[in-house]
């Protein structure tokens, strides 16, 4: 099976501009495309991972990734599927995403000599003139044209800036300019980002007359049709240092029964056929897909040092067997004390399970905390002893913490 014909079988190919030139350039490893990043924050997170997954597996059939750092329309922000307005970041905040960006991207692509490059388009929008844009580029667009993008329409009732509205300018001429400069000559992105692309592939053409192509992959939502890479306490990061690889583990360990097979076609690098044999098993096996697509994610991401930790550590947990170290934990002091003695609604906050004390104590009062197995009635206090071999609270039945006395 062919690269093209493989994204397909995967689900992943949403939108493109021209079927037959995009299909016959990807499968001859004749496309140099670019994917965009805007760094609004220090680290990657699931929502960029499917976007990184399919750069791999471009450049593995032979093509030429261009990975493009938004440190000039980061100082915009994309209005794209948002009903807000993005925050503003200063210019030290988004050169240090970059570099966050930067080394987190390549444990997924190979940059060099002929292989895959990075560039920033501050480079080129930060220096551009204002008036030189206009003639240059403003002219190549029509306000009727852009009004009608769906990207605008979701913002208008609220109010679209005119700092927002530009923003389909400047990622249509950073694929002009990438075109110019490197020879791209393919866009990828989600499918949220269809009219900008077709901006940028329309500028191409009526600038330099060439072929330009893009493609969208189709966003990766749950069964309620909301995007992964969600949970309670915000987005499932890249980052180790903000979603443990235990985190990330059991993220995937724990979605839906009926995104598990969508999630290892668009996300894993099993083999198609392989993938084929495991949708034939029975729902019976159903765990079995959800650790095969825990532990393939957690190594592709984090290791194999660090998915073997992981996975010990879900069977230590749910199991009744291996070795709770590399459960998530929290570490508790002398200080965290009151007269030797510390109450379980402080210690569900300081697992992360609460925002609040008002908002721990409703979760017990529900009944929604456990204290190593044990379900918690009442505003129960322990004394230090008690957490010298580490005890386990959880919330629900997927959310746990290890709390620890030093």
């Amino acid at each position: 099976m062919k690269i093209f014909e493989e994204l397909q079988a995967r689900g992943l190919v949403a939108q493109v501009t021209d079927n037959d030139e995009i299909r016959d350039l990807i499968n001859n490893g004749g496309a140099k495309f670019y994917i965009g990043f805007d760094p609004t924050a220090d680290s990657l997170h699931v929502g960029h991972f499917m976007a990184l997954c399919l750069m791999k597996r471009l450049q593995m059939a032979g093509n030429k990734p261009v990975v493009l750092i938004g440190g000039g329309t980061g100082h915009i922000g994309d209005p794209s599927g948002r009903t807000d307005m993005r925050s503003m970041m200063t210019k030290e905040t988004i050169d240090h995403n970059c570099e966050c960006f930067k080394k987190q991207m390549e444990r997924f692509i190979t940059f060099g000599e002929d292989a895959a490059i990075m560039v920033n388009n501050a480079d080129w929008l930060l220096n551009l003139n204002y008036i030189e844009l206009l003639r240059e580029v403003g002219a190549c667009f029509t306000v009727n044209n852009m009004l009608r993008a769906e990207c605008y329409k979701q913002r208008m009732e609220k109010g679209l800036s005119f700092l927002e509205f530009n923003y389909m300018i400047m990622q249509a001429y950073d694929f002009y300019y990438l075109h110019q400069k490197y020879g791209c000559n393919m866009q990828f992105g989600g499918d949220d980002q269809w009219s900008n692309m077709l901006a940028g592939t329309e500028l191409i053409r009526k600038k330099t007359g060439e072929d330009a192509y893009a493609m969208t992959i189709t966003l990766l939502l749950n069964s309620e049709g909301k995007k992964m890479g969600k949970t309670a306490k915000g987005a499932v990061w890249l980052d180790p240092n903000k979603t443990s690889p235990f985190e990330f583990y059991q993220y995937w360990r724990n979605v839906d029964d009926a995104d598990v097979m969508k999630c290892i076609k668009m996300l894993t690098f099993i083999p198609m056929e392989e993938i084929g044999e495991i949708e034939k098993w029975d729902d019976s096996r159903i765990n079995e897909k959800k650790e095969l697509l825990a532990y393939s994610l957690t190594e592709l991401v984090h290791g194999k040092e660090e998915a073997d930790k992981a996975q010990a550590a879900a069977k230590a947990l749910f199991g009744g067997c291996g070795d709770s170290e590399n459960m998530p934990t929290v570490e508790i002091t002398q200080n965290d004390f009151e007269e030797n003695s510390i109450g379980i609604v402080p210690l569900v906050v300081k697992c992360g399970f609460a925002q609040s004390n008002g908002e721990a104590k409703r979760l017990i009062q529900q009944g929604g905390i456990s204290f190593n197995d044990e379900i918690i009635t009442g505003f129960n206090r322990y004394e230090p002893k008690v957490f010298e071999e580490g005890v386990i609270i959880r919330k629900g039945k997927k959310h746990f913490c290890k709390v620890i006395y030093k």
